[in-house]
């Protein structure tokens, strides 16, 4: 099982490295072992960035990423 705390510090810290993604506007969520993701971002490659971060964490089995462009 995720645990939400985790999976979000882990991706925010990732977020933090790369100063393109603003990882105020991305919520996380779990649901077991699955991760989601919500919120807005600038580019697809921000939203490429948020789930390889997420796809990181421990215990992760799958991403729903329901992320959305916006500028």
């Amino acid at each position: 099982r995720v645990q939400a705390t985790l999976v979000k510090s882990t991706i925010k810290r990732a977020l933090e490295r790369s100063a393109e993604v603003e990882a105020d506007r991305i919520e996380v969520e779990t649901e077991g072992n699955t991760v989601v993701l919500r919120g807005k971002v600038r580019t697809w490659n921000e939203r490429a960035e948020v789930q390889r971060a997420a796809w990181s964490s421990p215990g992760v089995m799958s991403v729903d990423n329901q992320l959305v462009i916006a500028p």
